[in-house]
Protein backbone atom coordinates (compact mmCIF):
# COMPACT_ATOMS: atom_id res chain seq x y z
CA UNK A 1 0.00 0.00 0.00
CA UNK A 2 2.79 2.44 0.76
CA UNK A 3 4.06 1.79 -2.99
CA UNK A 4 0.68 2.76 -4.37
CA UNK A 5 0.10 5.39 -2.11
CA UNK A 6 4.06 7.33 -3.44
CA UNK A 7 2.84 6.22 -7.27
CA UNK A 8 -0.53 8.22 -6.32
CA UNK A 9 0.68 11.36 -4.78
CA UNK A 10 3.40 11.56 -7.83
CA UNK A 11 0.80 11.48 -10.39
CA UNK A 12 -1.19 14.18 -8.47
CA UNK A 13 2.24 16.20 -8.48
CA UNK A 14 2.99 15.94 -11.60
CA UNK A 15 -0.79 16.74 -12.56
CA UNK A 16 -0.53 19.99 -10.35
CA UNK A 17 2.75 21.14 -11.80
CA UNK A 18 2.81 20.27 -15.15
CA UNK A 19 -0.99 19.87 -16.39
CA UNK A 20 -0.73 16.53 -17.92
CA UNK A 21 -2.63 13.36 -16.20
CA UNK A 22 0.01 10.21 -16.59
CA UNK A 23 -1.33 6.95 -16.05
CA UNK A 24 0.04 4.20 -13.70
CA UNK A 25 2.04 2.73 -16.68
CA UNK A 26 3.77 5.62 -17.91
CA UNK A 27 7.35 5.17 -18.45
CA UNK A 28 8.27 8.37 -16.41
CA UNK A 29 6.57 6.55 -13.82
CA UNK A 30 8.50 3.35 -14.34
CA UNK A 31 11.55 5.59 -14.60
CA UNK A 32 10.71 6.93 -11.29
CA UNK A 33 9.87 3.43 -9.48
CA UNK A 34 13.64 2.47 -11.14
CA UNK A 35 15.20 5.65 -10.07
CA UNK A 36 13.85 5.19 -6.42
CA UNK A 37 15.00 1.16 -6.58
CA UNK A 38 18.20 2.18 -7.27
CA UNK A 39 18.48 5.15 -4.45
CA UNK A 40 17.51 2.30 -1.96
CA UNK A 41 19.70 0.22 -3.36
CA UNK A 42 22.86 2.98 -3.19
CA UNK A 43 21.59 3.37 0.39
CA UNK A 44 22.29 0.73 1.51
CA UNK A 45 25.60 0.01 0.27
CA UNK A 46 26.29 3.21 1.17
CA UNK A 47 25.51 2.28 4.32
CA UNK A 48 27.32 -1.09 4.69
CA UNK A 49 30.11 1.21 3.34
CA UNK A 50 29.74 3.41 6.36
CA UNK A 51 29.31 0.78 9.00
CA UNK A 52 32.67 -0.94 7.54
CA UNK A 53 34.42 2.53 7.83
CA UNK A 54 33.21 2.91 11.42
CA UNK A 55 34.65 -0.35 12.44
CA UNK A 56 37.51 0.58 10.78
CA UNK A 57 38.04 3.88 12.64
CA UNK A 58 37.23 1.99 15.94
CA UNK A 59 39.99 -0.60 14.99
CA UNK A 60 42.29 2.48 14.67
CA UNK A 61 41.41 4.44 17.46
CA UNK A 62 41.37 1.14 19.60
CA UNK A 63 45.26 0.23 17.96
CA UNK A 64 46.19 4.46 19.20
CA UNK A 65 44.69 3.70 22.71
CA UNK A 66 46.88 0.76 22.99
CA UNK A 67 50.27 2.51 21.27
CA UNK A 68 49.46 5.18 23.53
CA UNK A 69 49.08 3.03 26.57
CA UNK A 70 51.99 1.05 25.48
CA UNK A 71 54.67 4.10 25.08
CA UNK A 72 53.26 5.38 28.25
CA UNK A 73 54.07 2.14 30.85
CA UNK A 74 57.83 2.42 28.64
CA UNK A 75 57.85 6.07 29.90
CA UNK A 76 56.87 5.87 33.21
CA UNK A 77 58.87 2.87 33.82
CA UNK A 78 62.40 4.24 31.85
CA UNK A 79 61.64 7.42 34.32
CA UNK A 80 61.29 4.77 37.44
CA UNK A 81 64.22 3.41 36.60
CA UNK A 82 66.22 6.41 36.28
CA UNK A 83 64.67 7.61 39.66
CA UNK A 84 65.62 4.44 41.25
CA UNK A 85 69.26 4.51 39.66
CA UNK A 86 69.48 8.19 40.97
CA UNK A 87 68.19 7.38 44.66
CA UNK A 88 70.06 4.50 44.87
CA UNK A 89 73.29 6.89 43.70
CA UNK A 90 72.29 9.98 46.00
CA UNK A 91 72.02 6.86 49.03
CA UNK A 92 75.55 5.73 48.31
CA UNK A 93 76.87 9.13 48.13
CA UNK A 94 74.84 9.83 51.24
CA UNK A 95 76.01 6.83 52.94
CA UNK A 96 79.94 7.45 51.83
CA UNK A 97 79.07 11.19 53.39
CA UNK A 98 77.85 9.57 57.05
CA UNK A 99 80.41 6.88 57.12
CA UNK A 100 83.19 9.71 56.64
CA UNK A 101 81.81 12.10 59.46
CA UNK A 102 81.53 8.57 62.06
CA UNK A 103 85.44 8.17 60.93
CA UNK A 104 86.35 11.81 61.57
CA UNK A 105 84.27 11.91 64.75
CA UNK A 106 85.59 8.72 66.10
CA UNK A 107 89.12 9.59 65.52
CA UNK A 108 88.32 13.31 67.01
CA UNK A 109 87.24 11.50 70.05
CA UNK A 110 90.07 8.93 69.84
CA UNK A 111 92.40 11.54 69.27
CA UNK A 112 90.70 13.70 72.79
CA UNK A 113 91.45 10.36 74.82
CA UNK A 114 95.09 9.54 73.35
CA UNK A 115 96.42 11.66 75.86
CA UNK A 116 95.09 10.65 78.76
CA UNK A 117 95.37 7.35 78.16
CA UNK A 118 99.24 7.63 77.08
CA UNK A 119 99.33 10.04 80.61
CA UNK A 120 97.45 7.01 82.30
CA UNK A 121 99.96 4.42 81.64
CA UNK A 122 102.73 6.94 82.38
CA UNK A 123 101.15 6.96 85.80
CA UNK A 124 100.33 2.86 85.82
CA UNK A 125 104.48 2.62 85.19
CA UNK A 126 105.55 5.06 87.67
CA UNK A 127 103.12 3.35 90.50
CA UNK A 128 104.94 0.25 89.03
CA UNK A 129 108.06 1.33 90.12
CA UNK A 130 106.90 2.46 93.20
CA UNK A 131 105.72 -0.61 94.04
CA UNK A 132 108.37 -2.09 93.15
CA UNK A 133 110.66 -0.13 95.22
CA UNK A 134 108.65 -0.35 98.09
CA UNK A 135 108.75 -3.90 98.02
CA UNK A 136 112.73 -3.79 98.00
CA UNK A 137 112.72 -1.42 100.97
CA UNK A 138 110.29 -3.80 102.18
CA UNK A 139 113.10 -6.68 101.45
CA UNK A 140 116.05 -5.01 102.38
CA UNK A 141 114.19 -4.10 105.88
CA UNK A 142 112.95 -7.74 106.44
CA UNK A 143 116.76 -8.43 105.88
CA UNK A 144 118.23 -6.18 107.76
CA UNK A 145 115.68 -7.13 110.74
CA UNK A 146 116.89 -11.06 110.68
Amino acid sequence: MMADDKIEAIIKEIAAKHGIAVGRDDPILILQTINEKLMQDSEAAQQVILNSFKEELEDIAHRWGDDAKNKAERTLNAALLASREEMMKVMQEGAKVAAETVRREVEAGISKIAAPIRESKRVAFMNMAAAIMTVFAAGLVLWASL
